[in-house]
This record gives structure tokens, C-alpha cells and sequence, in this order.
């Protein structure tokens, strides 16, 4: 039997008994978990020796604690207006950084993972690299954008896809990956950064600068896989398997077979999580806001998911809410 076959046993005969919770509840089913707003609060929760947590911060954003070291993914909690839900977009909107909203949030941080470089994966990074020391991973785009913020390069690794990091008790594997097309087949923003350009000031200063995924691999814990972006480079998946993905929610059409090629290229994870199906541009408090078409979207995600992979279940989260996998 190939490695990878006995990996995809293994795992399926422990997710008959495996339990994904939340603060220690059962939360397997596709809704989210009924925390209600007042379990969103700014402060940090003590964290124990040897425990591992999933919080997630609204759009692609994650806060992981793995025992005292804390990884965070996509961190971006200023939220600001661009009137991207109100359909009165603007891209010279300014990057305002809600110190405010941080640093109740971020008591620490280790490692910095960036999937990309849009506003609402990157802006809030340098702050948090600069206030934490965290050291920052991302794209050739990511390490001159932290150096046009001020970052050292000491604080910075570029790193493209196949490196596999080690940290002792974890490691990250970074996997190449593409960001999703809007109704024209574009990618907002497009293009990288080949040298520092001066210090960004709206959102149109950040492009997209090439996208990864990563998978998170815990000693003794689960191996996460993380999206931040609705399009697939499903050849670089062979082999990771992980036990849960959280998958960014498409919102066009004009990527082919997305979640067929996604679930399939990561052998079918027993759990899914929807991440970037929040309006992300209003406060972080529970429960998650919606936008309406956005809910349908989620919805048919939700039933597509269960179609393709009737094995794995669907978590839908809500903010600040840790869990267990």
C-alpha cells in the first residue's frame, strides 16, 4: 500500500472518534458555533503548556497558539471601510492601522505567514511585526514591502513554495499557490514588487505579488493547510493530506472546478473550514456579517463540500472563538 494510502487510513480511522470543538464543545456540524458576541473579547486567553488553538480573526486571518508560540496567518483586524461591501469601492482609500483593535488582540506573535500581499492579508503585518518582532514569511513582493515599512531584513524570509520550515514543536511547509479571478477573469491589484517602493499609503500600493498556501504541521497534533485566495495550484498539493483545511470561499465562477480540484489535491481533509465569506469591513464581533449574496455563496460552498467529500465535515467559525482539532 503506497505511504500516502496508509496516511489517508490512519486518518480516516481517527476521524471516526476525533472531535473538532470550540472552548471544549463539539461543534461538527456545518453552522457556526454559537459563541455569543461577549466570547469575542479583545483580552488574550491564557494559554497552557502543550495546548493548541485556532482563532479565527475574520477574512483569511488566524491566530494560532501552539503551547507559548503563537503563529498568526493573514493577521488583519483593522478592517477598514473601502466600501467593497456598499458597492462604492474605492481604491485610493487610505491604509489606516487600527492600533486600537491590535494590540488588545496581539500580546504576541512569533511567526508572521502572509498568503499575499492585498490590503486585507498584508497592512496590518508590518505593525504587528514591528510591536511583536515576529518574523515575517511571504512572497520576494512581501519582503520589499516589509522593508518599504521599515522592517529589518532580519525580520524577513522570502521564501516561493517547497521550503518546509522547522520550529521544533511544528513546522510549515509552503506551497505555491494562485489567487482567484473576479466576473472578468482579473485579479485585483495585480503585479509584485522587484525592489522597495516607497512606504504604501492606499490600498491600491499593495498588489498581489504572487500567492502561497501553507500547511502547519504540530507535533503530536494536527496538520492544517491554509488558503488565502479561491484558486488552486492542485499539482502542488500531492502529497500533504492534511487533516483540516481552511478554505477560502470563491466568489466568481471564472475558476474552474475549484473546490473539486482543491478537496481532491488535499486527499479529502475530515475537516473544512470556509474562511473569507465574512464582510470583512465592519467591527469583529460576533456573529460574523454576511453580505446576502455572499450567504449563498456559503451556502452552495457548504453543499458542494458535502457532495464532493461527504467524509469531511464542514465547521463554519465564528471570531475569536478557539478550536480544537
Amino acid at each position: 500500500m503506497p505511504s500516502l494510502d496508509r496516511r489517508r487510513f490512519l486518518r480516516d480511522a481517527a476521524a471516526t472518534t476525533a472531535l473538532v470543538s470550540a472552548g471544549g464543545l463539539a461543534a461538527g456540524v456545518a453552522t457556526p458555533a454559537q459563541a455569543a458576541p461577549s466570547t469575542a473579547a479583545a483580552t488574550p486567553t491564557a494559554r497552557r503548556k502543550g495546548a493548541v488553538s485556532f482563532r479565527w480573526w475574520g477574512t483569511a486571518g488566524w491566530r494560532v497558539d501552539i503551547g507559548d508560540r503563537t503563529v498568526l496567518v493573514d493577521p488583519f483586524l483593522s478592517r477598514i471601510d473601502t466600501g467593497l461591501f456598499t458597492g462604492a469601492f474605492k481604491t485610493d482609500t487610505a491604509l489606516t492601522v487600527r492600533t486600537d483593535v491590535i494590540d488588545p488582540r496581539v500580546d504576541r506573535a512569533t511567526t508572521v505567514l502572509v498568503t499575499h500581499t492585498h490590503w486585507d492579508h498584508f497592512m496590518d503585518v508590518p505593525y504587528i511585526a514591528k510591536r511583536t518582532g515576529a518574523r515575517v514569511f511571504g512572497t520576494l513582493t512581501a519582503y520589499h514591502l516589509g522593508l518599504a515599512y521599515g522592517l529589518p531584513s532580519t525580520q524577513l524570509s522570502a521564501v516561493k513554495g517547497g521550503e518546509v520550515l522547522d520550529f521544533g514543536d511544528h513546522s510549515v511547509e509552503v506551497v505555491g499557490s494562485l489567487h482567484s479571478r473576479n466576473p472578468s477573469y482579473s485579479v485585483a491589484f495585480p503585479g509584485v514588487r522587484v525592489s522597495p517602493p516607497p512606504q504604501p499609503a492606499t490600498i491600491a500600493d499593495l498588489p498581489e505579488g504572487d500567492t502561497l498556501g501553507y500547511l502547519l504541521r504540530v507535533d503530536g497534533g494536527p496538520s492544517v493547510y491554509f488558503t488565502g485566495a479561491s484558486d488552486v495550484a492542485e499539482r502542488n498539493l500531492t502529497g500533504l493530506a492534511p487533516d483540516v483545511a481552511m478554505v477560502a470561499m470563491q466568489n466568481a465562477t471564472t475558476t474552474g472546478d475549484y473546490l473539486p480540484r482543491l478537496l481532491a489535491g488535499l486527499d479529502y481533509p475530515k475537516v473544512v473550514v470556509p474562511v473569507h465569506y465574512d464582510n470583512f469591513e465592519t467591527a469583529l464581533q460576533n456573529p460574523p456579517p454576511v453580505a446576502p449574496t455572499d450567504r449563498t455563496r456559503l451556502n452552495e460552498m457548504i453543499a458542494a463540500v458535502r457532495r464532493i467529500s461527504p467524509r469531511s465535515r464542514v465547521l463554519v467559525p465564528e471570531y475569536e472563538t478557539a478550536y480544537h482539532f
